[in-house]
């Protein structure tokens, strides 16, 4: 049975050594709703560097989800002291667990921060697609994916949770969310 590969990516308004609170404040959330999610209904993994090192994107050992990647268009620092960006890879059972994980708890109260931390860049920050049990995305895959999604707008090969897509690539609908049909 196919998985839902979810990446996401924003653009932090500082970098990630940043001192300040704002700075501690996201980090403190993102620790806490990284642990929520891992429990949450529905979901199987995400990307986590293998040493484990926290704050380190670029030059980290991602293992079987590839070397860190970014789009195009990111023109921030790449260095652990210019980096400003937060970016996620994680694989779930199906669309509607991945949708409540997001959109309740915890996840939910920091996307009604998000624009405290990042900056409105008018480009998508997430995108979806489904793998074929067994694979393992990669970043380059979320990067591939989320550039199509603003380039050509959602369809079967990256989508959005409101214009979502089933395995096999007709339109689906998350009860709930989107336009509906009677």
């Amino acid at each position: 049975m196919p998985h839902l590969a979810l990446y996401t990516f924003g653009v932090l308004k500082s970098p990630l050594v940043d001192p300040s609170p704002l700075i501690r404040e996201f980090y403190d959330s993102g620790e806490a709703v990284y642990r929520k999610i891992s429990h949450h209904p529905g979901y199987l993994a995400r990307a986590e560097p293998a040493n484990g090192d926290r704050g380190v994107l670029f030059e980290a050992d991602w293992g079987a989800w590839g070397e860190f990647a970014v789009p195009t268009w990111y023109g921030k620092g790449r260095t652990s002291d210019t980096t400003a960006l937060a970016a996620t890879l994680s694989l779930w059972a199906d669309l509607r667990p991945a949708f409540d994980a997001v959109y309740t708890g915890l996840h939910r109260e920091a996307l009604n921060r998000r624009y405290d931390w990042f900056e409105r860049t008018g480009r998508p920050n997430y995108v979806i697609w489904w793998v074929v049990d067994g694979v393992i995305p990669t970043w380059r895959d979320g990067v591939s994916r989320l550039e199509h999604l603003h380039d050509h707008g959602p369809m079967p090969h990256a989508f959005t949770f409101r214009r979502a897509f089933a395995p096999e690539g007709t339109p689906t609908q998350i009860k709930g969310i989107g336009p509906q049909s009677d």
